[in-house]
């Protein structure tokens, strides 16, 4: 078993188990490896250093973050309850609100950079919170 560290091309970092390097080369080069983050296809192989269990640091460091990774899923998983979805619409919608067109509620969408720009040009504040795409679909 190979495991690799892995880096999509927005620096989105994650481990990949393979059975050889091989099945590695063969996965990456059909675009069958995507980041669990935000999907991207775009991979590339990060150095990594042998995995030496000299004491328990390893494991802890290991635990520490996955701790963090979980309590990131959990924020992510509440950001998406308390919103509604306005998808692309989600400058004019945020405008609308602002300018108390439209009932004062969280919302979350999409926007391009331009468009958050001219919203922070006009005193309407947003965040960028890039959600996991297995957050995104419909649990089956």
């Amino acid at each position: 078993m190979k495991v690799y560290n892995l880096c999509c091309e927005h620096d989105h970092r994650f481990e990949g188990w393979f059975a050889s390097e091989d099945d590695f080369l063969t996965q990456s080069s059909q675009h069958l490896i995507e980041c669990p983050l935000c999907g991207n296809q775009t991979i590339k192989r990060l150095p990594s250093s042998p995995r030496l269990n000299l004491s328990g640091a390893t494991a802890r460091a290991r635990e520490d973050g996955n701790r963090v990774q979980d309590q990131l899923m959990e924020f992510a998983r509440k950001v998406i309850a308390d919103t509604e979805d306005v998808g692309t619409q989600f400058a004019e919608e945020a405008r609308r609100i602002h300018y108390n067109e439209a009932p004062e509620r969280g919302i979350r969408g999409v926007a391009t950079v331009e468009e958050r720009a001219e919203l922070a040009d006009e005193g309407i504040d947003v965040v960028s919170l890039p959600l996991p795409n297995t957050l995104k679909q419909s649990l089956q």
